[in-house]
């Protein structure tokens, strides 16, 4: 005796979901790209506060957190590299996700209303990400956290502005670098230059002295946030072994600290010219010029890691020799 229960495949392109009851829903594309359109301007909507503190931080200062607004779309092209992963069963969606969700909006209201100490950007941003998290699980399931953690993090980690407390304690020691490196370099090529601490002053041709602070010409810590956020994605992307990705990204310190003394002493040079030029928006203007040489260190830096280990071909047939 046969069934005559026939099972329906779903359609070309579609994406299967496991019910509560456990039977399959069929998902077409273009109801899941509304479903995440509508989830979006909801998430946005609700955490507001924090994006809005995001945008207005790297409009203000672009050369410091201006890749906050590119971070998402990092974030996102990860996801996108995993859809294969992701999409490959159906999603059973975590109602034990939820209480993540519910965590995040926890704490973030908590920074939005709670005391002073903690209305705070950083602790808004934390609890934004483990809301967005929980809603992630929610949908795709906790299994689904092998594939997407990796993205979520990296847009925790560099979606946002630092804390300037927590900056000024590395910033200060880079700028002192950044200073020496700018002041040996100026000199090196005829410019006659004089250091005190973090100040730098440019000897003008017509006999004038220019004072260049280096704790305004050179933010070290928050260029360091953008070199790493690059180095991390380029690691992820291009390199196969785990300590090579870590070499890449612990380069981005080296890379950085190098492309601050020459932002200073670019800065220096083009003060003899002008001496508005090293501060305003011309001053951000050079540093995000500095970005792309810094990306080239990085490919360089990324090529010699890749090829530090030649790998053994193997014959046809053969044993690798």
């Amino acid at each position: 005796m046969t069934s005559s229960a026939s099972t329906s495949q779903p359609r070309d392109g579609a994406v299967t979901a496991a019910s509560p009851a456990g039977a399959l829903v069929d998902v077409s594309p273009r109801t899941m790209l509304v479903a995440a359109a509508v989830f979006a301007a909801g998430f946005v909507l609700t955490f507001w506060e924090f994006f809005r503190f995001v945008v207005v931080k790297a409009v203000e200062s672009p050369s410091d957190w201006g890749h906050t607004l590119v971070i998402p779309f990092i974030s996102g092209y990860f996801v996108w590299l995993r859809r294969k992963e992701l999409l490959a069963q159906p999603f059973r969606p975590s109602w034990g996700a939820l209480a993540i969700f519910v965590l995040g909006l926890a704490l973030y209201m908590f920074s939005a209303f709670g005391p002073p100490a903690a209305q705070h950007n950083n602790i808004r941003g934390l609890g934004c990400g483990i809301a967005l998290l929980g809603a992630a699980l929610s949908v795709f399931g906790t299994a689904s956290f092998r594939w997407i953690w990796f993205p979520w993090a990296y847009w925790v980690v560099f979606g946002q502005s630092i804390s300037e407390r927590v900056m000024s304690k590395v910033t200060e020691r880079m700028q002192d670098w950044s200073a020496v490196g700018a002041d040996i370099l100026l000199n090196t090529v005829g410019i006659d230059t004089e250091r005190a601490g973090n100040v730098l002053t440019v000897h003008m041709s017509d006999g004038t002295l220019h004072p260049l602070n280096v704790a305004e010409a050179c933010s070290g810590m928050r260029t360091l946030m953008a070199f790493l956020a690059i180095g991390v994605a380029m690691a992820a992307m291009g390199l196969p072994r785990w300590w090579q990705r870590v070499l890449l990204v612990l380069a981005g310190i080296p890379i950085s600290l190098f492309v601050n003394v020459l932002r200073v002493a670019s800065l220096g040079i083009l003060s003899l010219i002008d001496s508005n030029m090293s501060a305003g928006e011309f001053h951000s203007m050079v540093g995000l010029v500095w970005l792309m040489p810094a990306f080239l260190l990085f490919l360089g830096a990324m090529w010699v890691i890749r090829n530090i280990v030649v790998e053994d071909v193997a014959p046809a047939g053969g044993q690798p020799t």
